[in-house]
């Protein structure tokens, strides 16, 4: 048991973050859990209710740094904030609405909690952020063009902000996890991917990578292979792939 530690989910209600949230509490943390649908917060509470506390919070409203710092008072403080929030969808017709709304989520509510949670973690003089980003941050995939961008600017504000610790002195560790495909509803709808990963597995080796503090992960070792080649394709090839699904 791991008593003691405590943390913060947002993006706790499935997928990713409700794995990771499960794995947690087997190990004993303390959890702040948020995201949008009460009704799975309430779920996943009654399963340790001694363990988790829980705020409603949706990452576009201008209120939740408000309710994030409250979710951490209720919890006396944390160690950990882990941001598993985050949608994606395909967009071969490019609907505005759809790369707009996947850009408020993933880069303006991550900003928002984010810088919400670095200052924090500065005030009290360490902490440790992590983000659930994607190996789509990695190279621009066109049938998700909002989701791939979006991915590499968490990618690239993870790298400034542990910059920015360096220079201001801070004690903050950040740990960017690139996952692959997992099975979660993140999927649903969205045609046959390759090399699907179990939810839980990827949960248990993100709790490992939370744990070391390592500074980027990709899972799983698939998926390192197939990032480390593809970054070696030349633009003119890259965009000349049919990649899709």
């Amino acid at each position: 048991m791991e008593n003691n530690k405590k943390a913060v989910i947002v993006g706790a209600t499935s997928g990713i973050g409700y794995a990771v949230a499960l794995e947690l509490i087997n190990k004993g943390w303390i959890l702040g859990i948020a995201g949008r649908r009460v009704d799975k917060l309430k779920e996943l509470q009654l399963l340790a209710p001694n363990q988790i506390k829980y705020r409603e919070i949706d990452v576009q409203s201008c209120n939740s740094c408000a309710e994030l710092n409250k979710l951490i008072a209720d919890l006396g403080g944390i160690d950990l904030y882990l941001h598993c929030s985050g949608i994606g969808k395909q967009n071969y017709s490019l609907k505005s609405e759809i790369e707009l709304n996947t850009v408020a989520t993933n880069v303006d509510g991550f900003v928002r909690m984010v810088t919400c949670a670095f200052n924090y973690f500065a005030a009290k003089g360490n902490g440790h952020i992590a983000v659930i980003s994607s190996i789509a941050g990695t190279k621009g995939l066109g049938a998700a063009a909002a989701y791939s961008a979006s991915k590499r600017f968490q990618n690239t504000y993870i790298d400034c902000l542990d910059q920015l610790c360096h220079i201001r002195k801070l004690n903050i560790d950040f740990t960017d996890i690139r996952p692959g495909f997992v099975a979660t509803p993140l999927l649903d709808g969205g045609g046959k991917y390759p090399m699907v990963m179990d939810v839980s597995k990827v949960a248990r080796r993100i709790v490992t990578a939370l744990n070391k503090k390592e500074r980027v992960t990709v899972i799983d070792w698939r998926y390192r292979i197939l990032v480390f080649f593809w970054r070696l394709i030349p633009l003119w090839l890259w965009r000349r792939l049919p990649i899709c699904n």
